[in-house]
């Protein structure tokens, strides 16, 4: 048997399930290695091998999510910070959702995988998590899915209603971010223009009005242009100006590397941003600080010369 032809679409499963990229890319191995120990037990009469190992590594990821806490955004744990000057104090305990790194596999659409709807789905009970994205996004049929889950077609059924219920109950996980649209692609060049001026006024102008900022693993956030103006302003007091950008996707949303000067010479990756645009206007930006989470992005080095830089963008 050969596995890799689903190997792209798993990771992206289980991303979606547990919130993490590095994770979800060794449940997919641990999927695999159960696959291959089992081929002689799979039966093509009962299920494709596509489905057969949905049903493996959907076992494997609600095993992995027994017990365990959600991965959240700083959004979802507390009332926003009117503070342009609080301490950005990492919280390495909470495990903080990550951000897909599209580059890594070939999968065409990628709307499910946008930061608020996985945050979002994050909520919602295993199973109900599971169903909900075996159902809407991958469209497997009812059967399929109690099948994978070892229940009945009514109880699958339940299960996508409530799920489906509790998602429009949290609002915003509607919104859609296509990278490739010429609006969002204006927004995210102006942005890019106006950070790498250090202009501060420019970026509060291509804002929607309640904005957010928010930089995992600080628990620390913004909304509002007027907030997320005072703490770039301490950005550039603290980093200086001159930053570089480099455009990518991720998450299924546009995203940009963050270069921050360095007092030698050159740029340091920063931070990887992630922007929902809507209206041409940015209305989120999800500002990963953790190395850990960076690392994913494997085609982004970390120093970076001024000439390398123009040259590689």
């Amino acid at each position: 048997m050969d596995f890799e032809p689903y190997r792209g679409e798993l990771v992206a499963y289980c991303y979606r399930m547990v919130g993490s990229f590095h994770e979800a890319e060794d449940l997919v191995q641990e999927t695999v290695l159960r696959a291959w120990k089992a081929r002689d037990r799979y039966d093509p009469g009962r299920a494709s091998v596509r489905t057969w190992l949905y049903r493996i590594a959907t076992n494997a990821c609600l095993t992995a999510l027994e017990g365990r806490a959600r991965r959240p955004l700083p959004s979802g744990l507390g009332a926003p910070s009117d503070d342009p000057e609080a301490p950005l104090k990492p919280a390495f305990d909470i495990p903080w959702l990550q951000p897909f790194p599209d580059a890594r596999f070939d999968l065409g659409a990628r709307t499910d995988l946008r930061l608020a709807l996985v945050a979002a789905m994050q909520v919602l009970p295993p199973r109900q998590r599971a169903v909900l994205v075996l159902r809407e996004v991958l469209e497997f049929s009812a059967a399929e899915v109690a099948t994978q889950l070892g229940t009945t077609v009514a109880a699958v059924n339940s299960a996508l209603q409530r799920a489906r219920a509790a998602l429009m109950d949290m609002g915003e996980v509607d919104e859609v971010t296509e990278p490739d649209d010429p609006k969002v692609r204006a927004a995210i060049q102006r942005y890019v223009r106006a950070f790498e001026a250090g202009d501060v006024g420019a970026l509060v102008r291509l804002l929607a009005d309640d904005a957010v900022l928010e930089m995992p693993p600080v628990p620390l956030w913004y909304r509002g242009r007027h907030d997320y103006g005072l703490f770039m302003r301490r950005v550039f007091a603290m980093r200086g100006t001159g930053w570089k950008m480099r455009q990518l996707t991720a998450s299924g949303q546009p995203a940009l590397a963050a270069y921050a000067p360095e007092p030698g010479g050159g740029h340091r990756l920063h931070t990887l941003q992630v922007f929902t645009v809507t209206g041409g206007q940015v209305a989120r930006n999800v500002a990963f600080a953790d190395p850990r989470v960076v690392e994913a992005f494997d085609d982004l080095p970390q120093r970076i010369s001024f000439h390398e830089f123009d040259a590689a963008r």
